[in-house]
C-alpha cells in the first residue's frame, strides 16, 4: 500500500535521466503523435499507491461521481471530466508532502509510510485512475444507471436495490474481465495509441515538469492562462447569454419559414449555418475535438456531410421516405401516424410486456426521418467495423494470439514496462467468471423485474466478447468508438419481442460491458504511457469501480425517489431541468426494439425494412479500400479511408444534434490539421494542454454557477437565455397534419 514499486530483477537502469538518443530509432513509438507528447523515461523508484493516492483517490472518484450522476438528469447534461480533479488535487498532495509527518503506519498487517517523500507523477496518475471511474459511471458512460432510471422513472418499476446494484457493478466488473484478457492486443501493441490520453499526459507533464520560459509561455502558465479564461467565458454559454450555445441565425433570418428552421435550427433541425462558441457544446458527444487525429476527422466529416447535407434532406424534401414529412425533421420523440407523441402507456400490460391488441388497436410507431436512417446508419457501422479490423488487422491479431507478445518487438514504453511484475490472468479471470455467475443468479432471482432469461444473459457475453476486440481496435487507432447497441438490441428484439425490459438489460450486458471494457484498456494505456506498475493499476480501477457503482446507483436512487415527476416532461413544470434528455434515447430504444420489436418496424411489411440492407452494404464497402490498399501500396492515404468511422460521422444523433457534430469538426480541422501542419511546435507544446484547460475551466463554472445560481432559480429570462428561436423547426409539413403551435398545410 505505501512506496511499492512492483519491480523485478535488476532492471533499475531507466530513469528520468536518460537521453532520448540511447535508444535506437526502430525501439521508439512509430506513432509521430506519442513520440512528441510521451514521455521515453521512467524512475521505477518514485512510490505509487501512498497514503495521498489512496486518500486523494477515493475522494475524487466519489465527488466525481456524485457530481455527474446529479448533472447527467439535467436537461442540459454537464459531463465533468476527470480533468477537474487532476487539477484540484495537485495542491492538495503538495500541502499533504509538506505537512503529514514522516511516520510508519500498519493497518490490517500491511505498513506504509504517512508521507514518503514529494507528491510526485505517479501518485497523481493513480489518482486519476480513481477519478476515471467517477467519469465511466456518472458521465457519457452512465448507462447502466440509464436502465435503472428508464425501469424506475418511464416504466414505473418497483425495482429491488440490490438488484439494482447488481445490475451497475456486474456490468462493470465484466467489463473489467474483457480489458484484461485483451491487454495484449489492445495495450501493449505501439500502434495501439489511444489518442484521448494524451491529453492527460501533456497535462501531467505540465503540472510536475519544470519548463523553460525561453522558449515562450510555460505548459503550466500556458494551462492556467487558458483554464481561467474558459472558466470566465463560460458565465456566457452557461448562464448569461445560453443562445451562444447555438447560435441559429437562419431561423432570425427566416422566423415565419419552417423550412429554413428545419434547416438551420441548432437544436431541432439539420444545423445548416448554426455553431456553437461554447466548448461544452463542441466536446458534448465525440469528446475533445483536440486529442482526435486529423484523418479520424476526415472520415467523420465525409460520413457526416454526405448523411447530413445528402441523404437526409433528398429523403425529407425529394422522396418523403417513410412518410418523413408527416413529422420533425429531426427528433428524439416517437410519433403516431397523425404526427402526435407515441404514448407507450397504451400499449403496456402490467407486467411490463406488449399489449398487442391495444397496440393494433393504437396505431403503428414512427420515428422522425433523422433518427430512422441514424438507426439504419447503425447497421451499417457494425458489419463495416468487423469487416474492417478483419481485413486490416487480421492478420496482426492472429500473430499476437499465436505468440502471446512474447516474442513480438516491443517499442520503448512495452521495454521499460517490462520492470514491472504483470497482473496475473486468473486475476481478471476470477473477476469474469463471479460477475457472470452474479448475473446469472439475477434472472433467477428477479426474475419477473429482469425479464431476461439465462440464455439471454449467456448471449449478451458472447456477443460483447467476440465485438469488444474490434471496436477497441478502431478506436485505439481513431479516438472513435463504433457503437453495437442497435443491433444487439434488434437480435433480442427478434428472440424476445414485447419485453422492453429484457431488452433494455441484454444492451447493458452485451453492449455497455464493452463500453466499460474500453475505458479500463485506455486508463491501462495511459498507466503504459506514465510507466504505473500494472498491479497499482489493477487495484486503483478495481476499487474505484467498486466505490464509483455504489455511489452512482446511491444517488440516482435518492434523486428518483425526491424529485416529483423526474424525467416526466409533460407533467414538469415548463422550467424545470429535470428532463432527462439522454435517459430519454434509453427508453425510446427500449420501446422501439424491446416493446414494439424489430419485426413490426423492419421485418417483412414493415415501414423501416430497406434499411435492413445496410448490414450487408456496411460488411461490403470495407473491401474495396483493403484492395486498392493492397494493389497501390505507396499510396499511404489509403489505408485511412476508415468506414466505420465515417459511418460514425452519423452516430450520437440523437441526443446530439448536427451542430454539435459540425464544430467538432471545424475546431478539430484547425487544430488537428492546420495548427499541426504548419506550427508543429506549438502543437507539440501546447495543444494537448489547451484541450485539459478548456475541459477544467468550463467543468469548475459549470459547478459553480448550478450550485450558486441555477439551483437556487435564479434563472434569467431575456432573449438571449432561450436556447433556440426556431419554434417552427420541430413542425411537420405533410398536409393535413395539425400539431399544436404550427400552421396546418393544405
Amino acid at each position: 500500500m505505501a512506496s511499492e514499486t512492483e519491480t523485478k530483477g535488476q532492471n533499475k537502469k531507466f530513469t528520468t535521466t536518460q537521453k532520448l538518443d540511447d535508444e535506437p530509432p526502430e525501439e521508439r513509438c512509430p506513432v509521430e503523435e506519442v513520440r512528441l507528447v510521451v514521455p521515453e523515461t521512467d524512475d521505477p523508484s518514485l512510490p505509487v499507491m501512498t497514503f495521498r493516492a489512496w486518500f486523494l483517490g477515493i475522494i475524487s472518484c466519489t465527488l466525481l461521481i456524485f457530481l455527474n450522476t446529479f448533472f447527467i438528469y439535467r436537461t442540459q447534461p454537464l459531463t465533468i471530466s476527470a480533468i477537474l480533479m487532476q487539477i484540484a488535487v495537485l495542491p492538495i498532495g503538495k500541502f499533504m508532502a509538506s505537512t503529514l509527518p514522516n511516520k510508519e503506519i500498519k493497518v490490517l498487517g500491511m505498513s506504509f509510510n504517512l508521507n514518503p517523500g514529494p507528491f510526485n507523477m505517479k501518485e497523481h496518475v493513480i489518482i486519476t485512475i480513481f477519478a476515471n471511474c467517477g467519469v465511466s459511471y456518472g458521465g457519457g458512460d452512465a448507462y447502466s444507471i440509464g436502465a435503472i432510471t428508464v425501469m424506475k422513472a418511464y416504466y414505473k418499476q418497483s425495482l429491488n436495490f440490490v438488484c439494482g446494484l447488481l445490475i451497475v457493478l456486474t456490468t462493470q466488473i465484466l467489463g473489467y474481465g474483457w480489458a484484461g484478457m485483451l491487454r495484449r492486443y489492445l495495450v501493449d501493441p505501439a500502434e495501439m495509441w489511444w489518442p484521448s490520453n494524451l491529453a492527460q499526459v501533456s497535462l501531467f507533464r505540465a503540472l510536475h515538469e519544470k519548463d523553460s520560459r525561453s522558449k515562450g509561455l510555460t505548459r503550466m502558465q500556458f494551462f492556467l492562462i487558458f483554464m481561467v479564461a474558459s472558466f470566465v467565458y463560460y458565465t456566457l454559454p452557461g448562464y448569461l447569454f445560453p443562445v451562444l450555445t447555438f447560435f441559429s441565425w437562419v431561423c432570425w433570418v427566416w422566423p415565419h419559414s419552417i423550412t429554413a428552421q428545419q434547416i438551420g435550427s441548432g437544436y431541432h433541425g439539420l444545423g445548416v449555418g448554426a455553431f456553437t462558441l461554447d466548448w461544452a457544446g463542441i466536446s458534448a458527444y465525440h469528446g475533445s475535438p483536440l486529442v482526435t487525429p486529423w484523418f479520424s476527422i476526415l472520415n467523420v466529416a465525409v460520413g457526416f456531410i454526405m448523411f447530413i447535407y445528402i441523404i437526409v434532406p433528398v429523403c425529407y424534401w425529394k422522396f418523403n421516405t417513410f412518410n418523413a414529412r408527416r413529422f420533425p425533421i429531426f427528433s428524439n420523440q416517437l410519433f403516431t401516424s397523425s404526427g402526435h407523441t407515441y404514448d407507450t402507456t397504451k400499449i403496456l400490460t402490467p407486467q411490463y410486456d406488449l399489449n398487442v391488441a391495444a397496440y393494433n388497436s393504437y396505431g403503428k410507431l414512427y420515428l422522425s426521418p433523422l433518427f430512422a436512417l441514424s438507426i439504419g446508419s447503425g447497421f451499417a457501422r457494425i458489419t463495416a467495423t468487423m469487416t474492417h479490423v478483419a481485413l486490416f488487422h487480421g492478420r496482426d491479431i492472429i500473430r499476437q494470439s499465436k505468440s502471446a507478445m512474447n516474442n513480438v518487438k516491443l517499442d520503448i514504453h512495452a521495454r521499460l514496462m517490462k520492470n514491472y511484475k504483470d497482473v496475473p490472468q486468473w486475476w481478471f479471470l476470477i473477476l469474469l467468471v463471479g460477475s457472470v455467475g452474479l448475473s446469472l443468479l439475477m434472472t433467477f432471482v428477479w426474475k419477473e423485474e429482469v425479464q431476461l432469461p439465462w440464455w439471454g444473459m449467456l448471449f449478451a457475453f458472447v456477443l460483447a466478447w467476440v465485438l469488444t476486440l474490434p471496436i477497441g481496435v478502431i478506436q485505439a487507432t481513431t479516438n472513435q468508438q463504433p457503437g453495437y447497441d442497435i443491433i444487439a438490441q434488434f437480435i433480442i428484439g427478434y428472440i424476445l419481442p414485447g419485453k422492453p425490459i429484457a431488452n433494455l438489460l441484454f444492451k447493458i450486458y452485451g453492449r455497455i460491458s464493452t463500453i466499460h471494457a474500453l475505458s479500463f484498456l485506455s486508463d491501462l494505456k495511459l498507466g503504459h504511457y506514465m510507466k504505473i506498475p500494472p498491479r497499482c493499476m489493477f487495484t486503483a480501477q478495481l476499487v474505484g469501480t467498486i466505490i464509483a457503482g455504489t455511489v452512482n446507483l446511491a444517488v440516482a436512487w435518492w434523486m428518483l425517489g425526491s424529485i416529483d415527476n423526474i424525467c416526466d416532461v409533460e407533467a414538469l413544470h415548463p422550467d424545470s431541468p429535470w428532463t432527462c434528455p439522454k435517459f430519454r434515447v434509453t427508453f425510446d430504444a427500449s420501446v422501439i426494439w424491446g416493446l414494439i420489436g424489430p419485426e413490426r418496424l423492419f421485418g417483412p411489411g414493415g415501414l423501416y425494412r430497406n434499411l435492413v440492407w445496410l448490414f450487408l452494404i456496411g460488411a461490403v464497402l470495407p473491401v474495396p479500400v483493403w484492395i486498392l490498399s493492397k494493389m497501390f501500396p505507396e499510396k499511404k492515404w489509403i489505408p485511412l479511408i476508415n468506414i466505420p468511422v465515417i459511418s460514425y460521422g452519423f452516430a450520437g444523433m440523437p441526443p446530439a444534434t448536427p451542430t454539435n457534430i459540425a464544430s467538432w469538426l471545424a475546431t478539430g480541422t484547425i487544430f488537428n490539421y492546420f495548427v499541426f501542419r504548419y506550427r508543429k511546435r506549438w502543437w507539440q507544446r501546447y495543444n494537448y494542454v489547451l484541450s485539459a484547460a478548456l475541459d477544467a475551466g468550463t467543468a469548475f463554472m459549470g459547478v459553480l454557477l448550478f450550485f450558486a445560481l441555477q439551483n437556487e432559480g435564479r434563472n434569467l429570462k431575456w432573449w438571449g437565455t432561450k436556447y433556440d428561436h426556431c419554434p417552427l423547426a420541430t413542425c411537420p409539413t405533410e398536409p393535413g397534419i395539425a400539431v399544436k403551435g404550427c400552421p396546418v398545410f393544405k
